[in-house]
């Protein structure tokens, strides 16, 4: 039977296609955040008149006093912390999921499953109500401790384990006098960094780009983080017009951290899996 193969110029033609489809948003984000508050709803939509993005960041980082940089850090505070702390503890629940056998293991795992198919914004309400009864709701923590957990982070974490932790590496260990939690992160971290390089990153940008939890959780502005501080501002735009010109600029530095984090772990998607047995 004849197998029938796509010209290279075809595939390069689609690849190029989706490249500008995926890259007209960007851009028209960058045009925008670039445009004075006149000409965001006038002129050209994928040019500025006037590039004034230098003098819209200023005002945004101006803007009732520096209200956004609190705001952007507090995104760093709720993601850098629960994207780290939840990396470590999914990947070391699915490395104890893969490589322990006891009773109730699978039960446990498709709990684990079932918890990946709920949408985090059925979960929003009953976590309010949980936090209002301990009187933690309007704080820092109503928002960082529902962030830790991350259910898609366990089943990846047991997957990689799985694959890349030989049980005969963990018994010769075990044989040299290493105890279980010297193994894992003397042996198996090393094994399973792009396991948990990944994990990280899925984590953090499902905790930056988070809404729904922060908006039904804080009251107080200075809590909010990037996403709902935005959100705010864009529903006064009718009453206070120069915040579009805002709101537009701030997404855009908005997504500087995110882009930032992936070129900065990218690297570790290309190791082998057997480069933490050799180091």
């Amino acid at each position: 039977m004849a197998t029938f193969k796509v010209p290279r110029y075809a595939a390069m033609l689609v690849m190029a296609v989706f490249t500008l489809y995926f890259l007209t948003p960007l851009w028209w984000l960058l045009a925008a955040a670039g445009k004075t508050d006149g000409q965001v709803t006038e002129g050209p939509a994928l040019w500025p008149d006037d590039f004034a993005f230098a003098t819209n960041l200023a005002d945004l980082f101006r803007y009732n006093d520096g209200v956004f940089l609190r705001w952007l850090a507090n995104s760093i505070a709720y993601t850098v912390g629960a994207a780290a702390i939840g990396t470590l503890l999914a990947g070391m629940c699915g490395y104890a999921l893969a490589k322990y056998v006891f009773p109730g293991r699978e039960l446990i795992f498709n709990i684990v499953l079932g918890g990946v198919l709920v949408p985090a914004t059925a979960l929003a309400l009953p976590l309010f109500l949980m936090f209002s009864r301990m009187e933690l709701a309007n704080t820092f923590w109503s928002v960082f401790l529902p962030s830790l957990v991350n259910p898609f982070g366990v089943y990846l974490g047991r997957i990689y384990a799985a694959a890349s932790v030989p049980d005969e590496l963990l018994e010769a260990a075990r044989i040299d006098g290493s105890g279980e939690v010297r193994s894992f992160f003397t042996l198996s971290t090393r094994l399973m960094a792009p396991a948990f390089v990944t994990i990280f990153l899925f984590h953090f940008v499902g905790v930056w780009n988070n809404f729904m939890l922060p908006l039904i959780m804080l009251g107080n502005e200075r809590l909010f983080p990037v996403t709902l501080g935005l959100y705010s501002w864009n529903t006064q735009v009718n009453q206070h017009p120069e915040l579009r010109a805002l709101v537009l600029v701030g997404a855009l530095v908005s997504i500087v951290p995110m882009v930032i984090a992936f070129l900065s772990l990218q690297r570790f998607w290309r190791s082998g899996l057997g480069t933490g047995s050799i180091k």
